[in-house]
This record gives structure tokens, sequence and C-alpha cells, in this order.
């Protein structure tokens, strides 16, 4: 006869399976039809990993003291805290303001202003090492979001037999042909010409739609030893990438972004996904840290790894997201905010939030479902406008405080 269910069963500490009298409790909360609101953490929640221990509780509300908890952040268990509120209570301040957490939310970075007399130049030159046979969406979709993004200037270089199909569509985008392998993919012989458009642009991508083909990994893998920019390594660049040394990336010059789903992260690290996934954050500042790279493991609230070990659980997106081309587009999104003016860091971290936000404006105006990485590419102005404009709500970059 209740008209809501306090949950504090369990707390952030819990290490174990939920059985017995606990589950069939949670079951019952669970199927009661009453408003429940969890204190810290829904029971059966993991507070460090935000995995579900055997049963948990499904909230309306979960109220979380001090700060949030990593479990109230990653998924599945942010799927379970409804509405999320942070209270201080009585902890003293100092407690809970730090001037370097370690992890933290992907706060909101201001973005650079866009000058009165810009031209294409200023605002980012960039070159995409993408695309192969039967891979003529990823190279476009990043190319593409670059120019949608607010980037300036995109050359894509890509195989001479693509470059007239992806033209019909990318008009703004200037090409660079390629000679191809047998298989249609950029050829080893392209590598001494690809030195010299990096060396004229300011950040190369190189990965999207390049396809797993051999010769065109041992390219990769010369082009990332060679490359005196930003480099920004996407899809198939990161499995031709873990299939060798990966010392490469620790002699680099300059900064390097990687941008993995969780397969790709595997490949990178050796381990397997189960592995990856009960740990995230843990492994990403090892991964970060060993590579030296600026990490973006994408999934729901993407985490953004940095090499002193810093962590941003990234807040805006949703799950109609996930489809072909959405990777691309954050490629894209990423290489737009270093054309802007950001240093890499920050860059990627605001890149990975307007991508998300941008698939966020997708959603409310066609709906999650059936939404292709084209939507998240035509919202991104909108996005951009939005940020300039101020009227993102605070929730996308931290709970609200009580």
């Amino acid at each position: 006869h209740s008209a809501a269910v306090i949950d504090a069963i369990f707390g952030t500490g819990l290490d174990r399976e939920v059985k017995g009298l606990a589950a069939d409790v949670i079951g019952l909360i669970n199927t009661c039809r009453r408003k429940v609101i969890a204190l810290d953490i829904p029971s059966g929640v993991n507070g460090n990993t935000g995995a579900v221990m055997g049963a948990a509780i499904q909230a309306d509300y979960t109220v979380t003291f001090g700060l949030p908890k990593t479990g109230n952040m990653l998924y599945p268990g942010c799927g379970l805290c409804g509405k999320l509120f942070v209270t201080h209570i009585s902890f003293p301040p100092a407690l809970y303001i730090q001037a370097d957490p370690r992890v933290e939310t992907n706060g909101n970075l201001p973005l650079p202003p866009r000058p009165a007399e810009a031209y294409k130049g200023l605002m980012g030159d960039v070159l995409f090492i993408a695309g192969a046979a039967n891979y003529f969406g990823a190279p476009y979709f990043s190319a593409m979001s670059f120019l949608k993004a607010g980037g300036g200037y995109a050359r894509l270089a890509a195989p001479k037999s693509v470059v007239p199909f992806i033209a019909q569509e990318g008009k703004e985008i200037v090409y660079l042909p390629q000679k191809e392998t047998v298989a249609g993919s950029i050829a080893l012989k392209n590598k001494k010409n690809l030195m010299a458009a990096a060396e004229a642009a300011d950040m190369v991508v190189i990965g999207p739609g390049l396809s797993l083909q051999e010769e065109t990994a041992r390219l990769v893998q010369e082009l990332i030893c060679c490359t005196e920019k930003p480099l920004l390594i996407d899809g198939d660049g990161i499995t031709a990438l873990a299939a060798a040394d990966l010392s490469l990336l620790r002699k680099r010059r300059f900064a390097t972004i990687l941008t993995p789903h969780l397969g790709e992260m595997a490949r990178l690290t050796g381990k397997t996904i189960p592995e990856i996934s009960a740990d995230k954050i843990k492994i990403l500042q090892e991964t970060a840290g060993a590579l030296n790279a600026i990490i973006v493991l994408k999934g729901a609230h993407s985490l953004i790894g940095l090499p002193a070990g810093n962590v941003y659980v990234n807040l805006s997106g949703n799950s109609g997201m996930a489809t072909a081309g959405s990777g691309d587009v954050l490629t894209g999104c990423i290489a737009a905010m270093f054309g802007l003016g950001l240093n890499p860091e920050a860059a990627t971290r605001k890149g990975v939030f307007l991508h998300g936000y941008a698939g966020d404006l997708t959603a409310a105006e066609k709906g999650a479902d059936g939404m292709t990485a084209k939507d998240i590419l035509e919202f991104l102005p909108l996005a951009l406008k939005n940020d300039r404009d101020g009227i993102i709500g605070a929730d996308y970059f931290a709970p609200p405080v009580i």
C-alpha cells in the first residue's frame, strides 16, 4: 500500500553476486509498479564498474552522495539509476572539489570564437587517408563531418576508382586519387605522395574504410612512423596498428588520437572484450599511458582517456547512434575541433560531446530507431549553433546537485 520504495539494501562497495532473499526482494521491488528511489546507487550495481551483480534495482531516481560513482555513470548501471542527482550532504568541500580528479564527466569546453575574417585554411586543413573498394561511406562521412562541424579544408586521399562515386555526394571535398592494389585499396607505392600531402596539412586522419588488405596495412604502419603531424587513427587503421609494434606510437613527437570500439580495443590490448568491459577505466588508463595516446573508447557513455591517466565520461549520445558510419562522423568531428583551434586533448573531448549531442538532436527530431550516420551529420551545424548560443542543458555535463 506504499506510494514509493526507498532502496538502501546494498551500497557502492558490493563485490559479490546478489542471491537468495536479497535477490527475491529486488525482484519484488522491480515489479511493484511504485516509484523507486535508490540511495547512492541502485542495489546490485557494482560501484566501480557499473556491472550488475546478479540482480539489481531498476530505480526511477537515484540520489548519490558526495560525487557520482563510476557505477552511476557507466552502463549497464547508469541505465538502472533513472534520473540521477548528487547531494554533497555534510561532506567537507575539500573531498569533492579537486584540482585534478582522475575520473570526471566530460565538462563543457567552450568553442574557440570564429574570426570575422576567417578563411578556409585558418579553420583547419586536414588530410583524410581513407576508403577502398566497397567502402565508400566511411571516407565520405569522415571528411564531410569535418566540414559540417566547422572545419575549413578537407583533402581526401582515396583509391582512384572510388573517388568518382564519393564526389557525386561530397562536392565540397578536395580529392587526391591514389594508386590501387589489386583488391582496390590504397597501394604502398603512394607513400611518398601521401607524406608530401601530410606535410601540407594541420592534421592527418588515417583508417576509415581502408580495408584490411595486407599491403595497405603496411602503408598505414609506415605512415604512422613517418607522419610529423597530429594523427587520428580510426577503424581499419587501428587494426593495422594493432598488428604492428605498438612502440611506434610511443616514439611519436606529435599527438596521437585513437578511436577504438570494444573489439578494436581488444586488439590493441590483447585482452578479451569481457575483460575490458569488467574494468574499462583502469584498462583505458593503462593503455593510454603505455601508448602515449589519447584514446576514445566508443560506446554508451564513451570514455576519453589521456596519457596522464585522466579519464572523461561523456554523457551525450543515445542508442540510435549504434549504426554504420556513426564512428566515421565522430572522426570528422574531432578533426574539426582541432581545426577550429582546440589542442588535441580538448578537441577530442569536444568532438566526442558534439557528436553525441548531434545524435541526441537527431533522436529528438526523428527518433532513435532508423537513425543513420547521414542524419547525425546533418545535425552537426545545429549542434554547434546551440553550443555557441549556450542553450545546452547542464545535465549534459554533470548530474544536477541538490
